[in-house]
């Protein structure tokens, strides 16, 4: 990044941001505190009224605020394509922010660069994975991202895929939700649950009945949503060995709890790590013949038990 670029970037952080450390910036572009010493001087010498405060940082003066700025073809179309995925995942109110956020940008650019982006943008498309956010999902997002905000909790019925340790799958859940993840194509709510007075993850597709409550909570000090990592309990490891002959199907497959494939003489082994060896039975018994388990022999003897099954059927 050469002087000019970075002067003008240091001015978008310090607009975007409250205050910032010469420490901060340097980090951010890389570069050496001595270099941003220098470029703030340079901002200050050209007009722009920076207040610097020892051991607190660098921020504009109130009320200052930078003209528009002018986008490269490169820049629209990843903003474009930016809107297109708030439109396509994000709830209905976002989703209409977004359509007009696009009409926005295509208005303020340069006829040249208008037909260079139209250009770009009819060699991509984005396409929501799967069959996409449900009209109901949309609408439960767009209620945990308004209690997120107002630090209200919410309360909802939950089904789990595998049973809780007291057997059931269904349950009513009162959470304090501390933001939403978007994983693997599904959106994750994070929050403190009162039932397991712990940490959890939901599934906004397995919750019904979704109503935001009058009652407030604190957000603790320590956490943070960008930093903030899943304890990983996935304890049990699951070994199978498929045919050679589908390993690109396996590759695509790519499964969330795979954690790699090896190419061997006899075939493809292909190795997972579940909380609970059922949680693969289904995808496992998809694959037909092309797939066997190899340990545990748990999990052998529990696809053993539903092929047969599945024979009385016929």
């Amino acid at each position: 990044m050469n002087k000019t670029d970075r002067l003008l970037a240091i001015l978008l952080e310090l607009q975007r941001k409250d205050i910032l450390r010469a420490e901060d910036l340097a980090a951010i572009f890389e570069t050496s505190v001595r270099t941003i010493y220098r470029d703030i001087q340079a901002l200050s010498e050209s007009g722009v009224p920076i207040v610097g405060a020892p051991g607190i940082g660098y921020s504009l003066m109130e009320g200052y605020f930078l003209p528009p700025v002018s986008f490269t073809a490169e820049e629209a179309v990843a903003l474009l394509i930016g809107t297109d995925f708030v439109e396509q995942k994000f709830d209905t109110d976002y989703g209409m922010k977004a359509q007009a956020s696009r009409r926005k940008i295509e208005a303020i650019l340069p006829e040249s660069v208008r037909r260079e982006v139209s250009q770009v943008r009819t060699t991509i498309r984005l396409l929501a994975e799967g069959k996409g956010t449900n009209h109901t999902e949309k609408a439960y997002l767009e209620i945990l991202r308004i209690a997120v905000l107002d630090k209200r909790k919410v309360r909802f019925g939950y089904s789990k895929k595998m049973p809780e340790a007291d057997g059931n799958r269904q349950s009513v859940r009162v959470v304090a939700p501390y933001g939403l993840v978007l994983l693997h194509g599904s959106w994750v709510l994070i929050g403190q649950c009162e039932l397991r007075q712990q940490l959890r993850h939901f599934r906004l597709s397995r919750m019904n009945d979704l109503i935001m409550l009058e009652d407030s909570y604190q957000l603790p000090v320590d956490f943070n949503l960008q930093d903030y990592k899943q304890v990983d309990d996935r304890h049990i490891n699951v070994h199978l060995k498929a045919r050679s002959d589908i390993i690109d199907k396996l590759k695509e497959a790519n499964h969330f709890y795979m954690e790699s494939i090896e190419e061997r003489e006899d075939g493809i082994h292909v190795f997972l790590r579940v909380r609970h060896p059922e949680e693969l039975l289904s995808w496992i018994l998809g694959w037909g013949a092309d797939v066997v388990v190899l340990e545990p022999e748990s999990l052998r003897e529990r696809v053993r038990t539903e092929v047969e099954k599945m024979l009385k059927c016929y």
